[in-house]
């Protein structure tokens, strides 16, 4: 999806306890995430390749990015409050993703539960297709839409499956230790 460049967009790209993380967004909000890979020349590829002249930043996200630092160390955080921008994605696709907001650090859903709770109890598998769109993992965590099975189900994030695995892992014994 490219990207139109009314206003001027921000990225910034650090190192986290997982790997490089990347945010790109402007002052209406962020627009992408990138989750953690081993080198960063490949986070600024996937962060700014249909947006060129964005300039990095290193204080526009700097509330964030602590929160960022924060959960790859094991610590819940959410943030359902972050501004996101969701242009270019139809009525249906944002109201998932907003729906898909509110599940709380540690939790999961399904995907035909994601489908039930957006309002369409019949669109199991175009969430799955809303989920492989996602912009902004762990802002937005599709993570935490697993199947019905207890299954993990696809991860088109960095990584993959691995990834989501891993994540949901993370989230999960941070809340036993805490029980």
């Amino acid at each position: 999806m490219e990207m139109k460049q009314e206003q001027p967009y921000f990225y910034d790209i650090f190192k986290t306890h997982w790997g490089w993380f990347g945010l790109l967004g402007n002052e209406n909000g962020l627009i992408r995430t990138c989750l953690p890979v081993a080198h960063k020349e490949a986070v600024q590829g996937r962060m700014l390749s249909d947006i060129p002249n964005a300039e990095r930043s290193k204080t526009a996200f700097l509330m964030l990015e602590t929160q960022i630092h924060y959960y790859y160390r094991g610590q819940p955080v959410d943030f359902s409050d972050v501004n996101v921008r969701l242009d270019g994605f139809s009525k249906f696709q944002q109201k998932v993703l907003a729906v898909l907001r509110t599940v709380k650090y540690g939790e999961t859903v399904s995907y035909g539960q994601l489908a039930k709770l957006s309002g369409n109890p019949k669109a199991a598998r175009a969430i799955g297709s809303v989920m492989a769109a996602n912009p902004l993992p762990l802002i937005i965590p599709c993570h935490r839409v697993i199947r019905a099975d207890g299954a993990p189900g696809d991860f088109s994030a960095p990584g993959g499956t691995e990834t989501k695995i891993r994540m949901l892992n993370l989230e999960n014994s941070m809340l036993s230790c805490r029980t």
